[in-house]
């Protein structure tokens, strides 16, 4: 396999990770550990972390390496605003066009994240709710708008791994409104599915800084 593919697959799997937090803020990401991991050189790698650096993704540390990027709560109301107008927009687009095969998607994407937590999966399941809104995005069926979320990196932060234990309401919680969304889409009921998107979201912040103060 040439060397831009195989950075391309680390560079698909490391920004999945992040976006998901399967890898939290601050966690450093070596080069040899990764090019182990995933059986590529350390070439492919040192790409793969170059381009997340362009998209901000990661930052370089004082005395050099790569670490996740850290969000204040500046960023994280930032993200809340962001998820929002491009969500929000991508709903009204959906219910609009979506047709069985979205509604079915996003049912099987639900029961998914309803299983991974069910046995205790929650990297699977946090990778299941980045799969949610992006399928939404998908069934708004504007490639301009699926362009920006992309390159937006959106991260999802109303999930923490390490501390499910202790939130394992806000695991149940997404898949309520998850589910909510997915009834209002069927019904095409906007409001509805606006009213829970944006409850959605703001929990998502809210959880979040809770846990940043902890």
């Amino acid at each position: 396999m040439k060397v831009d593919s195989l950075a391309n697959k680390v560079y698909i799997e490391l920004r999945r990770k992040i976006l998901s937090n399967q890898l939290g803020a601050g966690t450093r990401l070596k080069e040899d550990i990764w090019a182990k991991r995933l059986e590529v050189n350390r070439m492919a790698v040192r790409e793969a972390l170059t381009r997340l650096l362009g998209e901000q993704l990661i930052v370089t540390g004082e005395k050099g390496g790569y670490f996740v990027k850290s969000m204040s709560a500046d960023d994280i109301r930032q993200i809340r605003e962001l998820r929002e107008v491009l969500e929000l927009g991508a709903i009204r687009l959906a219910i609009q066009k979506i047709d069985e095969k979205g509604l079915g998607r996003l049912e099987e994407i639900c029961n998914d994240f309803s299983s991974m937590v069910e046995r205790g999966y929650f990297g699977g399941a946090c990778e299941a709710d980045v799969k949610f809104h992006e399928t939404i995005i998908d069934c708004a069926q504007n490639d301009k708008l699926k362009d920006l979320y992309e390159l937006s990196n959106i991260p999802l932060f109303h999930q923490k791994l390490g501390k499910t234990q202790i939130h394992m309401d806000d695991y149940e919680l997404t898949d309520q409104e998850h589910r909510q969304l997915l009834k209002a889409l069927r019904e095409r009921d906007l409001k509805l599915a606006e009213e829970t998107l944006s409850r959605h979201l703001i929990r998502g912040e809210v959880a979040v800084l809770e846990l940043e103060d902890q």
